[in-house]
């Protein structure tokens, strides 16, 4: 594409930070870190996909509807069965009551979720949408192609716990979409309930709609996941997202959700029906017999991740970074300003490269004016093999030396 060619496509480079000062647009630093690991042998400990197949039995189902036969359009919506168990879900954990019917619908991942939500809800070039910094990089370039401004909220080092004056100067009238991911990607924090009851009055005060990212629900590590639409005032202006992909190890199968009140459950799939229309016919059932699984199958993913979040952490601090522990997610955030780096992505290219391991820098997840407070921070993922974990913990040890 001619790099002057004109277009959405430029507001949504640039909200990413993709956009190059000569107009062509660069690769995300996914792409470049797994390519990178991909080149060198490095051990990939960027992107955040698992390295171990899913429950026998989810996988098990999606062969067998392939062999039933479905494999055409299932409805706009989500096949009848998987609606019926992401309701069940939610009133087993949560006690939330969902209407299978008017309620959820299924979407391509939780991506997908997400960007029409913000296409469904932004109005005017007025509107705002309020992130809270670092954010997954694909909230920027959502927020930038829906038009809105984006406002962002600072978490900081080592909690990374938003100040609630902070939160409460941001959000105004303008604000139209408030958007949470907890727990957090990428610093692996777990909002406080003090900070998600201050979301909730701010949405009231200033009647803004709570958009909440929970794909990684069922990784918190030591207290059970608090869904802000549980909240007194929350549901009736909350929706709510979620995917199998990272409870059940299956992230290139791309089943995600919306939950939420039926009006606004309905502006979604209005936008959501033209992008894709419907995904993912044969693994909607096997997501279904995942979100059936018994207890102990949610109890024993977060011991695990948390197992290996500790192994991970444990070798990046012996490596001589300063790490902050993870409360959920896949994800251990690190400082490497201890090993004498200044910045985070020559050191990922470089030292880190060169001990065979690819981490992701914060930066790729921070607006450019707040660049400098997180320029030292790099994400690396829990989601793998003990044994993989283990090894890269002794290619760290040579940052040491």
């Amino acid at each position: 594409m001619h790099p002057q060619f004109p277009g959405a496509w430029r507001r949504t480079a640039a909200g990413a930070g993709l956009l190059r000062s000569d107009g062509s647009v660069g690769s995300t630093i996914f792409a470049e870190m797994s390519a990178l690991a991909a080149s060198t042998g490095a051990i990939n400990l960027g992107q955040g996909f698992p390295d171990e197949d899913g429950p026998a039995e989810v996988l098990e189902a999606a062969r067998e509807a392939i062999a039933r036969g479905e494999n055409q359009y299932p409805p706009g919506i989500g096949i009848l069965d998987l609606r019926e168990a992401i309701s069940e879900h939610q009133r087993r954990f949560y006690g939330l009551e969902i209407d299978p019917a008017t309620q959820v619908v299924v979407t391509a991942g939780a991506t997908e979720a997400l960007a029409a939500t913000l296409l469904a809800l932004v109005d005017a070039p007025d509107d705002e949408v309020v992130v809270f910094e670092p954010y997954y990089d694909s909230y920027a370039a959502c927020v930038a192609l829906s038009g809105a401004r984006l406002r962002t909220v600072p978490l900081r080092w080592p909690d990374f716990q938003p100040d609630l004056d902070e939160l409460a100067t941001v959000v105004n009238d303008r604000t139209r979409v408030i958007l949470l991911n907890n727990p957090h990607n990428p610093t692996g924090a777990v909002f406080d309930r003090a900070v998600l009851e201050e979301i909730v009055r701010l949405a009231h005060a200033h009647d803004a709609v709570i958009l909440t990212d929970e794909v990684y629900e069922h990784l918190s590590f030591g207290a059970p996941h608090t869904p802000i639409a549980t909240l007194p005032g929350a549901w009736e202006r909350t929706l709510s997202v979620s995917s199998g992909g990272k409870t059940f190890r299956t992230t290139g199968w791309k089943t995600g959700w919306v939950t939420g009140p039926a009006a606004l459950v309905t502006a979604v799939n209005t936008v959501k029906q033209y992008l894709t229309f419907t995904s993912g016919s044969p693994f909607q059932p096997a997501i279904a017999v995942g979100l059936r699984l018994p207890d102990a199958f949610f109890r024993g993913l977060a011991e695990e991740l948390r197992h290996k979040s500790d192994i991970l952490g444990a070798g990046l601090r012996a490596a001589g970074l300063a790490v902050s522990p993870p409360r959920g997610s896949y994800f251990t955030l690190a400082d490497a300003a201890p090993l004498g780096a200044t910045d985070a992505d020559d050191f990922c290219r470089g030292p880190l490269a060169e001990a065979d391991v690819v981490g992701v820098p914060i930066t790729a997840f921070v607006t450019p004016e707040r660049r400098a407070d997180y320029a030292t921070f790099i994400r690396f993922a829990a989601c793998k093999r003990v044994e993989v974990l283990d090894e890269a913990a002794a290619r760290l040890a040579a940052l040491a030396r």
